[in-house]
């Protein structure tokens, strides 16, 4: 089936926005997120079309303009690590949005932006290491030799806290995707009951409508057999007055008169 006017234009305006995203932009640039509610109100659009897409290509496209929507939310934040944590949980694309693409471009956005906001968070900490109150000037003159080794050692000790930092990230993302699993696999018993019930319930309202017909036709016929009944009574009784009337005329007519 063709693409439509409108899933064109939505994906024109998603492949910009990816653009976009992968380049460096300024902090007061407003165009990308207009772009992205553009893109919103466009898949809105989309869903509610009578000939829409297949359902896998529908819901990449509100992955990647989740993931796109969930980007700029992130870097709104203040801290960087507050940022990094949040591009951890974003998912990006799975099939490119173009036939030139061979990785997804939101995937190659995704990693740009985490290798960004890990460089971020390894200033801030560095900075936050060269801040800190220095020692009296006589015994900085004394410890000129081994500052190399300090900075060496300060350098290995934030490799260690991001490493950690980055573990524990690991950590949540494999406990929420356990999480996910696990409500997946309840999600689809509680289906597979439901459509276990559902059957069950067609087969008593078939049954039950089987069973309605058949007292139909039933009460039907014993009505047609009381009517028959009703109607040979009827015609007996009326012999058999009848009879009885004949028989009076006639045993006056016989009997003779009392005198």
């Amino acid at each position: 089936m063709a693409a439509s006017r409108l899933e064109l234009n939505l994906v024109r305006l998603l492949c910009r926005c990816e653009a976009m995203a992968a380049e460096k932009r300024d902090p007061d640039e407003w165009r990308l997120e207009k772009y992205v509610g553009a893109l919103e109100d466009m898949l809105q659009a989309l869903k509610a079309q009578v000939s829409k897409p297949a359902s896998e290509v529908i819901n990449e496209y509100s992955r990647k303009v989740d993931f796109l929507k969930g980007m700029l939310q992130a870097e709104k934040l203040t801290s960087s690590s507050e940022k990094a944590l949040a591009n951890q949980f974003l998912a990006p694309g799975r099939v490119p949005t173009t036939a030139r693409e061979r990785v997804p471009a939101t995937k190659t956005v995704h990693l740009q932006s985490r290798a960004r906001y890990t460089s971020e968070m390894r200033s801030e900490l560095l900075g936050a290491v060269r801040l800190l109150p220095e020692p009296d000037v006589r015994k900085r003159t004394r410890v000129t030799g081994p500052r190399p080794m300090d900075e060496k050692q300060s350098a290995a000790e934030l490799d260690l806290v991001l490493q950690r930092h980055q573990n524990l990230q690991e950590k949540l993302a494999e406990e929420m995707l356990g999480l996910a699993r696990s409500l997946k696999t309840n999600t689809l018993a509680a289906q597979s009951v439901i459509k276990k019930d559902n059957q069950t319930l067609s087969h008593s309202l078939k049954m039950a409508d089987q069973n309605l017909e058949k007292l139909k036709t039933e009460s039907e016929r014993l009505e047609q057999h009381a009517q028959k009944s009703v109607n040979w009574l009827l015609w007996a009784m009326l012999i058999v007055v009848c009879f009885i009337f004949i028989s009076m005329i006639l045993f006056i007519r016989i009997m003779p008169k009392l005198k």
